[in-house]
């Protein structure tokens, strides 16, 4: 294996001709990071206040495109993600959601829009704005030859950070993900659900702003998803902006406080917003057989349809919010009705998700 040569404590190493090609793509591109702007150079030379004004959102975009030759990728999209919160986004595969990721992450360039990551263009300011952020793909590469806490470390020296300081790091990200009994182990041996958190401990190896998480969940057993869905609310409680994909719906539901939704290219916006809400109020009501539920909503003057178990004994009904959902339930069992299900119908982001009008990828 090639070396990386040290210059000082507090510098990255300096790479021997060849090896920066066999980094990947995420670690080429701060070694690539772009000059600083002339914004920072005139706070520098002239003592002129260029700060931005406060922001209430650390990951922006707005218009964003992107093509591939003739396929567009990327039609319109548009997107913000709030300090503490954690925002999924959800499509189907080819719809662009990958593309867009990498456009946030600063390692594509988008063909128009713009994009801020704390308050920072990506396109302007490379370096700054990748030491904002924390990029999850949705496969690690990793050097066969490096242990797992060596892998972190190379990425924290990467960032600037000293060795020691880097070395320290590392071990707490990997007890924190759950990996600290393979610290010594080549990342190779690691199963695909390991390797997965191991992602994701290198994603906040700088401890980022913002972070962007591609599908974390993939290849994760029952126990490490509960664990990955504690960590990502952790991690917004410290105040993190966090934005997720994945496939795995009705966990997002429990994980996250906002959606985006995208179809060909497009973020949907208010009208997927609309929808979640609508979905969060529909709830299912089942009582013991004999039991007439849909007698007891019609007299309490509900708005409820009937369940594809075409028993009076169950029913969908809707309700505003907690509050009258504990008013309703009150109100059923007050009059006799022997309740033994009351909740909301399933996945309030996997029904909007099946109600997109969009072909099957």
């Amino acid at each position: 294996m090639r070396r990386c040569r040290q210059t000082s404590e507090h510098e990255p190493p300096e790479l021997e001709s060849g090896v920066v090609a066999e980094w990947p793509l995420y670690a080429r591109s701060w070694l690539t990071a772009p000059i600083p702007t002339i914004a920072s150079t005139l706070s520098v030379v002239t003592g002129m206040d260029t700060a931005q004004p406060a922001r209430t959102h650390a990951l922006e975009a707005y218009g964003v495109r992107r093509a591939f030759g003739a396929v567009q990728a990327v039609v319109d999209a548009s997107l913000t993600v709030a300090p503490g919160r954690v925002t999924a986004l959800i499509g189907p595969n080819g719809c662009g959601k990958t593309t867009l990721m990498l456009m946030l992450a600063g390692l594509l360039r988008p063909d128009a829009g713009h994009i801020r990551i704390a308050g920072l263009d990506p396109a302007m300011d490379g370096s700054s704005a990748r030491t904002a952020i924390g990029w999850m793909p949705d496969v690690l590469g990793t050097w066969d030859s490096l242990t797992c806490e060596e892998t972190l470390t190379t990425f924290g020296r990467a960032y600037g950070r000293a060795t020691d300081d880097a070395r320290s790091t590392s071990f707490t990200l990997l007890q924190r993900v759950h990996l600290a009994e393979y610290a010594n182990q080549p990342a190779r041996v690691l199963s695909r659900g390991q390797k997965q958190r191991l992602s994701l401990a290198r994603a906040m190896v700088h401890n980022p702003q913002v972070l962007i998480l591609d599908e974390p969940a993939s290849g994760l057993d029952p126990r490490s998803r509960i664990e990955l869905r504690e960590l990502v609310r952790d991690l917004a409680a410290e105040g993190k902006s966090i934005l997720i994909s994945s496939h795995v719906l009705a966990e997002l539901d429990e994980m996250v406080d906002e959606a985006v939704f995208m179809s060909r290219g497009v973020t949907m916006g208010a009208e997927s917003d609309a929808l979640v809400a609508a979905a969060r109020q529909r709830w299912k009501v089942e009582a013991l057989p004999g039991h007439d539920v849909h007698a007891a909503l019609s007299q309490a003057k509900r708005d409820w349809s009937p369940t594809l178990e075409a028993t009076a004994a169950s029913a969908v009904v809707h309700v505003k919010d907690a509050e009258d959902a504990a008013a309703l339930l009150a109100a059923l069992v007050k009059k006799g009705v022997k309740v033994t299900t009351f909740g909301p119908v399933g996945s309030a982001l996997e029904q909007v998700y099946l109600s997109m009008d969009e072909d099957r990828r």
